[in-house]
């Protein structure tokens, strides 16, 4: 015991400290957290050998009323059960009823009346019946097979069908549902689906999403997902076969899940033959509607009906867009196993931007994602141009971006090209591999905007790519943690839904495979959860199981740091020393020296100062008893000669942010050269907060960063260098330019930009003088709605103004210093904290 004290003792000198004040359990098992492997879901990740799902198959005639906007619907469904258990009853989400007199959404709804605020705004905080609007379902029949009434019961967004007779495992059971409800004004009512209108040749864009009662989830993991429908978690929905009779006014062009069976009934003979040429055409677009063949069809008006009818296999849903506006052009995507058809629909207002780029993206898009996951299984890929939105579903996506006067500027080409790309590739997550958005929204958006980043990184390289970066979250991850849920919380009470469900999500995949587990690693096994999971319904553990099990990446402190908490990377380089070997002339050994074997430690005097010189320490002689029962020994004067020219670099490491994290040091030397080190998040196993190394190099070093490429999402760069370089704090550099007795001008319109949380905000702010008092409005690009200025100051070169958020949610206030036509400061935007501003006359 005596020698096994004297070797820890010994150790202990060149260890990091074991003592915790605060051990966060950051580097314990999951554990618990996660839920126990099962016949059905394996501790691998993997689907276990009594995996099954539930099947729903549906047969449904749908028709718009293009006079009265009211879509009217009979669907027959067989529900197949291939559970072990016997079901009493079926559930089935009847999603319109988000808009129905008294919805959850309307009553839940918080806000707060401001001295201004705009009506469309105010119209939508009231609720959907102060728009006038009668939303929805009409449920007509609920009957079986037979056409017998079955007994059936709504509670808001969802419905109970009684069966008759108990459904054993491995039977299945038809029933049908007649219903109809009012197609809304997404303009007014915002939501998925719905119409957009067209005054100036009175026109209507159909876009048809959540339009048919749809089965609810029965599954292995929590039975009926009886979550309701809210408003913004989205959708947990079962796979089957899909024959759907969409009937419009004839000279409408239809858009929709799964193939057309019958092209020769509802197409031209000209437009037949483009649409067999598109399908073995590669290098461009094929246009089966032109642009002057849709702007001719905008001035029909049929008053009779066409029926165009589709069929698709193995989806979870169902979605179709219908107008006469519509140009339409399609070209083939080769890839390794598969050959689908990639297709775009745009009113001519999506021109000349949709014509160039929206096929373009989504060819992009299956190539890309197509490589790291597996080759699309569909035969179609279908991008439509929809004002304002961006939503997906199979085989089928609805994207905004138009050109404002024919203009494309580089944030349009930027959100156009990004949004397609996003809502195509969300074909992969969550429409085949079928995650829970209801409950797991970073599932299929966290996923899917990691897998965008890559695809702009490789095919758009000129494009924005800071967005679900670790760089893009900086500002997010390091704010005020009252208003930041980890991203393992479910749809509707997540705060900031973009970058938690979005952003961070992606910068963590993305730290995982550059910085944690590299690149073939990682798509090594995000492609193995893709294949394992491709047409099943997974959960959150297999994503995290299947990632460590097909790398052998222990990887629960990542989870448990990154999804399960709010902490941030934040690594302080706070101390580095300098030391070289005692090495006098004739005494190599440094035989006679009275050193302490823990000089390394306590000598500080040149920290984080080089000027001064290395410090020196000594090796000694092993002491015989640390050897202990063992009879050979290390050659103490080998081990002095290997190491007595080299220079030590002792760096100590804080762990500011609380989130553990891989550490990235890069040594530049004195001849120019440089070198990086990358270390495992490991090094924190044994204390949280700190930890201290020693690095060893032939030549001697000048400058150390830590994280130079910006890799780990570090939100406190000022403190990652050596040596230290003086800066000034943001508010010291705001204040040493104030300046009480300059003389500016302010008076004009100054176009602005600062950066939010939801992204960049633009717009402009007009101010006017009179008898020396200030007044003035504001535009934002979001809303062209001008709101006056509650307050407008000017002291010296220091302009304050405040105005009312467009939600009317709090007050923005800006500070800035007025340069000649410049400006430069900070907005101040509630609970979301302070921003940079630029502004320019």
């Amino acid at each position: 015991m005596r020698k096994i004290l004297l070797t820890v003792m010994a150790l202990a000198a060149w260890s990091t400290s074991w003592a915790q004040e605060d051990w966060g359990q950051k580097f314990e098992q999951l554990g618990q957290q996660l839920p126990t492997p099962n016949v059905y879901r394996t501790g691998s990740g993997a689907p276990g050998v009594k995996y099954w799902q539930q099947q729903a198959d549906y047969k449904i005639d749908v028709a718009i009323n293009d006079k009265t906007q009211e879509l009217t619907g009979s669907e027959n469904i067989k529900y197949h059960n291939n559970s072990p258990d016997v079901l009493t009853y079926l559930w089935v989400q009847l999603d319109q009823n988000v808009r129905a007199k008294g919805n959850l959404d309307d009553i839940t709804s918080t806000g707060t009346l401001n001295d201004s605020l705009p009506a469309k705004f105010f119209q939508s905080q009231m609720g959907t019946d102060a728009s006038g609007y009668e939303g929805g379902y009409k449920i007509k029949a609920v009957k079986n097979e037979s056409g017998k009434d079955l007994n059936y019961v709504i509670n808001r967004t969802m419905m109970k069908v009684n069966l008759p007779e108990p459904l054993k495992s491995g039977d299945s059971y038809t029933f049908q549902i007649d219903w109809s409800y009012n197609i809304y004004d997404r303009m007014i009512i915002g939501g998925r689906g719905g119409y957009e209108y067209f005054p100036e040749d009175d026109n209507y864009a159909y876009t048809c999403a959540q339009w048919y009662p749809r089965m609810a989830v029965y599954d292995d993991y929590e039975g009926w997902q009886n979550k309701q429908f809210i408003g913004r978690g989205e959708f947990a929905l079962t796979f089957g076969d899909f024959e759907v009779n969409i009937t419009v006014p004839e000279d409408h062009i239809v858009a929709a899940t799964g193939v057309l069976q019958n092209a020769k009934q509802v197409l031209s003979k000209t437009q037949m033959d483009r649409f067999e040429k598109a399908k073995k055409t590669y290098d461009k677009p094929v246009f089966i509607v032109t642009e002057a063949e849709a702007k001719a069809n905008e001035k029909t008006k049929a008053s009779k009906t066409k029926t165009w009818s589709f069929k698709a296999d193995n989806v979870r849903d169902f979605a179709f867009a219908s107008s006469r506006k519509y140009i339409w052009d399609a070209q083939a995507v080769k890839l390794p196993t598969t050959t689908p058809l990639a297709m775009s629909f745009y009113p001519k207002e999506g021109n000349p931007l949709w014509a160039d780029e929206s096929t373009k993206a989504i060819k992009n898009t299956l190539e890309i994602y197509s490589e790291r996951t597996f080759d699309y299984p569909y035969p179609v890929a279908i991008s439509v141009n929809a004002a304002n939105q961006g939503m997906e579903y199979p085989m089928i996506c609805f994207n905004y971006g138009r050109p404002v006067d024919g203009t494309i500027s580089p944030r349009l080409l930027d959100g156009t090209v990004s949004v397609i790309v996003h809502e195509v590739g969300h074909n992969y997550f969550p429409m085949i591999v079928n995650s829970d958005e209801r409950q797991w929204t970073w599932m299929d958006e966290g996923l899917n905007t990691f897998l965008e980043k890559e695809t702009k990184r490789e095919r758009y390289p000129d494009l924005d790519l800071d967005w679900g970066t670790p760089k893009g979250v900086i500002r997010y991850m390091k704010g005020d943690t009252r208003y930041i849920t980890p991203i393992m919380t479910n749809s509707e009470q997540v705060k900031q839904f973009g970058y938690n469900a979005y952003g961070k999500p992606s910068a963590a995949l993305t730290v995982l495979r550059e910085v944690v587990m590299g690149p073939d690693l990682f798509d090594a096994a995000f492609k193995e959860y893709s294949n394992r999971w491709m047409f099943k319904h997974p959960k959150p553990a297999d994503f995290f199981r299947t990632m460590e099990d097909a790398s052998a990446v222990d990887l629960d402190w990542f989870w448990r740091g990154w999804f399960y908490s709010v902490d941030h990377v934040d690594v302080n380089l706070s101390n580095v020393q300098w030391f070289k070997m005692r090495n006098e002339t004739g005494d190599v050994e440094n035989k006679g020296k009275s050193v302490n074997e823990a000089d390394l430690q306590t000598s500080s005097n040149s920290a984080m100062d080089f000027s001064k010189g290395p410090e020196p320490f000594s090796l000694i002689e092993t002491d015989p008893r640390y050897y202990g029962e063992f009879q050979n020994k290390i050659d103490d004067n080998a081990v002095m000669k290997k190491f007595a020219d080299k220079n030590f670099y002792q760096l100590t490491f804080k762990n500011e942010g609380g989130l553990v994290s891989p550490l990235i040091v890069k040594f530049t030397f004195n001849d120019g050269s440089s070198t990086s080190e990358t270390i495992p998040a490991e090094i924190w196993r044994m204390n949280e907060q700190e930890v201290i190394k020693v690095f060893a190099f032939d030549k001697e070093v000048t400058d150390i960063v830590v994280d130079p490429e910006e890799k780990t999402g570090d939100t406190n760069t000022e403190d990652n260098i050596f040596p230290r370089e003086p800066s000034l704090s943001k508010f010291d550099q705001f204040k040493s330019k104030i300046d009480t007795n300059a003389k500016v001008k302010v008076e004009g319109e100054w176009h602005f930009t600062t950066e939010t949380p939801e992204g960049e905000i633009t717009g402009s702010i007009d101010i006017k003088k009179k008898r020396n008092k200030y007044s003035g409005t504001v535009t934002t690009e979001s809303s062209s709605k001008k709101r006056e200025l509650t307050s407008v100051s000017l002291e010296g070169n220091v302009l304050k103004f405040s105005f009312e958020a467009s939600s009317g949610a709090f007050t923005v206030e800006s500070k800035v210093i007025v340069e000649g036509d410049q400006f430069n400061g900070n907005m101040s935007l509630g609970s979301y904290g302070d921003f940079d501003v630029t502004g320019r006359r």
